[in-house]
């Protein structure tokens, strides 16, 4: 499960019970060809991106003030991008995806083109990018200065062509079954529900499955590229989107000019999906771990136990509690994990999980089911929660070929949970719909440095849960001229949007010039969350 809508499954669990984490035509500005892509897959999609790269390059992009259900005040502003579903049919079926921008702070001579963001999943929007200019965040200002900050909806999320899996108001409800199962009845039981699941998304979204893939919406980011008018790429990846930088770089590697990635997905054929989500599980406890020592250090703010023991014997006594009497009705212990992982995968989650555990056992049970239960008269909320988690399970069931054998699915499970209880199994339910999936499942591109593609730079935490670090280490190996700022000693998941001038500043330089050091650099770690 990746990141909180950076790779993030919804916080809510879905009905599966699991945790929801071209050639220069016309004149038009579509870059060289890409040969990498021909390569790896049939030319017919190769040609294909080429075309709708054209077209777009022609038709450019409508921009006008967003509408208003958007939620995307002024000056933001909204437009369309319209691909086809299948690249290898580039005439037939299209579907439109919706992008939005905020205009550069600099001057005319500052600016440097676009800059174009997705915030991983699969499933995340990254329509909220441009308001860090909106919303003056300072860590972005120099870049905005040269920069138009534009986010787009992937195929098949929010405003693009959005597809679905089950009933989003069925989806949250609660409680759901507590992951960890007891029996092999439990085990049958979830097995029912993924399967279940496997088969809403067929039935609700059939047409679309077989291309919710990440090589697609790579070639969607081709497209946008040329209907935005710009010769080369620029681009801003964090957590899955790390994944699609990567795939967009082999297949159109003469396309980027500039590429951060941040927070990285293991690119390596065998561990696209079914091992990633594996070494998941091993790092969220390592960052679990980290999480409770800190609550331990802070007891006499949160009074929830003075060592990382107690703290752990805390939860394991919650869990139980939830377990046999909901809280509130709602809060079992399948929505205590999901509203508990926010604090193994961002530091910015650390204070508030502690401080809403903390005033539960003061008494105070409304805040932990408002935070972690699910609210039934959200029904925009629930839709996207819904939503996310359907590309979410699209792409990471698409993209690659899982274990159909259940009894493989339950021995690698079983064996991981001994050691690492805290996300094992919500994380394999999650998942399980990849074994019954009714899509061609593809073969992942093995990701590599093409012909002209510049230094990228890659920015990752030691200690980071959703995407351990070795996926840093791999990408950098792959990516020949790339560099690597390591941030040791911290686990926040999107190391870029935090304050720590060691890595600010780099991405600054690098945005704004092209440069890097001469050698990969450690940073020490951005300060520790305040209790």
């Amino acid at each position: 499960m990746w990141g909180r809508f950076h790779l993030r499954r919804t916080a809510v669990l879905g009905s599966a019970g699991a945790l929801i984490a071209g050639t220069l035509i016309a004149g038009a500005v579509t870059a060289p060809a890409a040969t990498a892509e021909g390569r790896h897959h049939n030319g017919s999609e190769a040609r294909g991106v080429q075309v709708a790269a054209a077209r777009a390059a022609r038709s450019g992009i409508d921009w006008k003030d967003c509408p208003a259900d958007w939620a995307l005040a002024k000056p933001i502003q909204c437009g369309w991008v319209t691909v086809p579903l299948d690249y290898a049919r580039p005439d037939g079926k299209q579907i439109k995806i919706a992008v939005d921008r905020h205009v550069s702070t600099g001057t005319k001579d500052e600016r440097q083109g676009a800059l174009l963001y997705n915030p991983g999943g699969p499933g995340g929007s990254g329509m909220r990018f441009p308001t860090r200019i909106t919303n003056k965040n300072p860590i972005w200002a120099n870049t905005a200065k040269a920069y138009d900050f534009v986010g787009f909806d992937p195929r098949g999320v929010g405003h693009s062509a959005p597809i679905s899996c089950v009933d989003p108001q069925e989806f949250v409800k609660a409680p759901k079954a507590d992951p960890v199962p007891d029996s092999e009845a439990d085990k049958r039981a979830q097995r029912k529900l993924a399967a279940e699941y496997a088969d809403g998304c067929a039935q609700r979204s059939g047409d679309m499955l077989p291309h919710m893939t990440t090589p697609n919406t790579a070639r969607d980011l081709d497209v946008i590229r040329a209907a935005l008018g710009e010769e080369k790429l620029n681009y801003l990846g964090v957590s899955y989107g790390t994944y699609l930088g990567a795939v967009y770089g082999t297949l159109f590697p003469t396309h980027v000019r500039r590429m951060v990635v941040d927070s990285v997905v293991n690119p390596a054929k065998d561990n696209i999906w079914y091992q990633a989500n594996l070494n998941q599980d091993i790092a969220f406890q390592k960052r679990w771990d980290d999480w409770k020592a800190w609550v331990a250090k802070n007891d006499s703010v949160f009074h929830i136990g003075d060592t990382p023991a107690k703290v752990e014997q805390a939860w394991l006594e919650l869990r139980a509690a939830a377990k046999k009497n909901p809280i509130g009705g709602v809060v079992g212990p399948a929505e205590l994990i999901g509203f508990f992982q926010s604090a193994p995968y961002y530091d910015s989650s650390w204070a508030p999980v502690a401080r809403i555990w903390s005033a539960y056992r003061g008494g105070d049970t409304q805040a932990l089911v408002d935070a972690a239960g699910p609210d039934m008269s959200d029904t925009a909320g629930n839709i996207s929660s819904e939503n996310g988690n359907a590309v979410y399970t699209a792409v990471e069931c698409t993209d690659a070929k899982w274990p159909t054998s259940w009894q493989k699915w339950d021995r690698d499970n079983s064996r991981l949970h001994k050691e690492y209880p805290f996300m094992t199994w919500a994380n394999a339910w999650m998942n399980l719909p990849c074994a019954t999936w009714s899509a061609k499942q593809q073969t992942p591109l093995n990701v590599k440095t093409g012909k002209g593609l510049p230094p990228v730079l890659i920015v990752q935490s030691t200690r980071d849960a959703a995407t351990p670090y070795e996926g840093a280490v791999e990408l950098h190996k792959r990516f020949k001229g790339s560099r690597l700022i390591t941030e040791r000693d911290a686990g926040s998941h999107g190391v870029t949007g935090l304050v720590n001038p060691c890595i600010n500043e780099r991405v600054d330089t690098y945005l704004l010039t092209g440069g890097t050091d001469r050698d990969d650099v450690t940073c020490a770690p951005h300060a520790t969350p305040k209790p």
